[in-house]
C-alpha cells in the first residue's frame, strides 16, 4: 500500500488511474508496422544521416543479479566478447562501412562509472569516440517515517544502501547538465538512438533513421519508441497506448490492481516497449529548458538487505513520449529485443542459435523457425561461474523449442536438444548428461551420474 502523502506528491489517485485505465483503447493508431517504414528505398545520402546519429546505452546497471561483480556491461556473452566489446564492434563495423562518425555515450551511474572508465581504455585505439556521463543519484526513502535514509554523502562501505540512480528517465536532466547534449548539438548531431545496454539486438537501424531524417523539417518526428508483440515472457513489459490524443508510456507499476491480469494478458495489450528509442537532441534541449518533460513518477519499494523497507521515486525514459511533437511507435521484429537478464537468454545467445558477425547478433540460417526457444534454467544455473561450469560445451539447440532444467544437472561435450526437453534431477540427486547425447522430445529426471575411470 503506498502511503497517502507519497500518493499525492507522485501524482497518483487510485479512483483517477481506475477511471482512466477503463477508458484506455486498443494499439494506438500511432504505431507503424516495421514493414512500412523498410519499405522506403535508403538513398545515397544515409552516411549524411549517419553522421548526425549519436548511440546512447544506458549503462547504470550491475551484474549482481547474475552472480558478478562491476557493471553488467563487462560480462563476456559471446566468444569472449562483452556487452561492451559487442557495443564497440558495431559501431565501429558502421563507422568504417560508411567512413562516419557515429559516437557511443555511455550513461553510467555512481555503481558503474570508475569501472567503466577504467575498461575504456581498451578501446582508444578503435574507430569510435566514446564519451561518457553519469546521471543523478537519490536518497532511498524510509517507507515508515518517509525521511531519507541517507545520513551524509558518501555512496561507500555501509552508506551504498542509501542511495540509487532514479530509473533511465534521468537521462535527460542527466544528459543535458553534463555539457554533453550541447556540445553534441554544437558538432551538427541530431538524433540518439538510446538502448539497454544488454539487449544484443538493439542495433542501429538504418530504415529507421532514414525515416527520421526524410520528413518535412515542419512534421520531424521528435521521438521513436519500437515496440514489438507481446508473449508469455514480456506480461511486465510497459505499453505504448494512446490517450487525449497523445503516445504514453504505460507501466505495470501504473495499473490498478484489479486490471494487472488483464495488463498481463495480450488480449488487450499486444505490444509493449523494447526501450530502443529515437529521439531529436534539440527537442530534449527545449522540453528540459521548457521544464515540460512531465513523466510519471513510479513507486518502487525495496528492503534493504537489513530488513529496512523503502521507497525509490524512479522515472522511464520512455514516459516522456507525451512530451514529443509527432511521436510514433513502431511495430518492429522480436530480433531487435534481445535482451540477456538471465542465465537462460545467456545460454540462448552463446548457442548456435546465433551467428555474430561484426558484433551484431543475428539468428542461424540453418533454424528452420525465427522464433527463440523457452529456455527456463534452474537456480543452480544462476550465477555465470555456476552456469559455466555445468556445460562442457553449449548444446546444439538449432532444433530446440523449449528446455526446462532444474536441480543439480550438467551437459557434457556436443550435446544436441531438440524439440521439447525437460531435465529435472530432484533433491540430492545429480544427471550429468553424457557428451554427444541427442535429446529430442525427452522428460529426464531421476538419478544419472557419468563417473570418470
Amino acid at each position: 500500500m503506498v502511503n497517502p502523502h507519497l500518493q499525492t506528491l507522485c501524482g497518483l489517485d487510485s479512483n483517477r488511474a481506475m477511471r482512466d485505465y477503463c477508458v484506455l483503447g486498443r494499439i494506438p493508431h500511432k504505431i507503424h508496422p516495421y514493414d512500412k517504414i523498410k519499405a522506403q528505398v535508403l538513398p545515397d545520402s544515409v552516411a549524411a544521416s549517419l553522421n548526425k546519429l549519436v548511440v546512447v546505452k544506458l549503462n547504470g546497471g550491475l551484474g549482481t543479479s547474475m552472480g558478478c561483480k562491476g557493471p553488467k556491461s563487462v560480462i563476456s556473452v559471446r566468444n569472449e566478447n562483452t556487452f561492451l566489446d559487442l557495443t564497440v564492434h558495431q559501431i565501429e563495423h558502421l563507422n568504417k562501412t560508411f567512413n562516419v562518425d557515429v559516437p557511443l555515450v555511455l550513461m553510467n551511474s555512481f555503481n558503474t562509472d570508475e569501472d567503466t572508465k577504467k575498461i575504456l581504455q581498451k578501446y582508444t585505439h578503435h574507430r569510435v569516440h566514446i564519451h561518457t556521463f553519469n546521471q543523478s543519484r537519490y536518497p532511498r526513502i524510509n517507507k515508515e517515517s518517509l525521511l531519507p535514509v541517507a545520513k551524509d554523502l558518501g555512496v561507500h562501505g555501509d552508506h551504498g544502501d542509501a542511495w540509487y540512480p532514479p530509473g533511465h528517465g534521468d537521462i535527460y536532466a542527466s544528459f543535458y547538465n553534463s555539457g554533453l547534449l550541447d556540445q553534441l548539438i554544437t558538432a551538427g548531431k541530431e538524433y540518439i538512438f538510446v538502448s539497454n545496454i544488454d539487449n544484443l539486438g538493439a542495433t542501429v537501424d538504418l530504415f529507421i533513421l532514414n525515416h527520421l531524417m526524410t520528413q518535412p523539417k515542419d512534421k520531424r518526428c521528435e521521438f521513436i519508441m519500437e515496440v514489438t508483440d507481446k508473449t508469455r515472457a514480456d506480461v511486465k513489459g510497459g505499453t505504448l497506448i494512446q490517450y487525449d490524443d497523445k503516445l504514453r508510456l504505460l507501466e505495470i507499476a501504473q495499473v490498478p490492481k484489479a486490471h494487472v491480469d488483464e495488463f498481463k494478458s495480450v488480449t488487450k495489450f499486444k505490444i509493449f516497449n523494447t526501450n530502443n528509442l529515437w529521439i531529436s537532441l534539440a527537442a530534449i534541449k527545449r522540453l528540459h529548458e521548457q521544464n515540460a518533460m512531465d513523466m510519471e513518477i513510479i513507486v518502487n519499494p525495496k528492503t534493504l538487505d537489513g530488513g529496512l523497507n523503502v521507497i525509490q521515486l524512479e522515472t522511464a525514459v520512455g514516459a516522456a513520449i507525451k512530451a514529443f511533437d509527432n511521436a510514433l511507435g513502431v511495430n518492429v521484429p522480436r530480433s531487435r529485443f534481445l535482451p540477456v537478464k538471465t542465465s537462460s537468454d545467456l545460454l540462448l545467445v552463446m548457442s548456435n542459435l546465433y551467428s555474430l558477425d561484426a558484433g551484431s547478433l543475428t539468428m542461424s540460417k540453418k533454424r528452420e523457425f525465427p522464433s527463440t526457444p523457452h529456455v527456463k534454467l534452474g537456480s543452480s544455473f544462476t550465477k555465470v561461474h555456476d552456469f559455466l561450469m555445468r556445460f562442457e560445451s553449449i548444446p546444439d539447440m538449432l532444433e530446440l523449442d523449449h528446455l526446462t532444467v532444474s536441480g543439480d544437472v550438467t551437459f557434457g561435450k556436443n550435446v544436441s536438444l531438440k524439440g521439447t526437453v525437460i531435465i529435472i534431477a530432484n533433491h540430492g540427486d545429480r544427471i550429468d548428461i553424457p557428451a554427444g547425447a541427442v535429446l529430442e522430445n525427452k522428460i529426464v529426471s531421476g538419478n544419472l551420474r557419468i563417473l570418470d575411470h
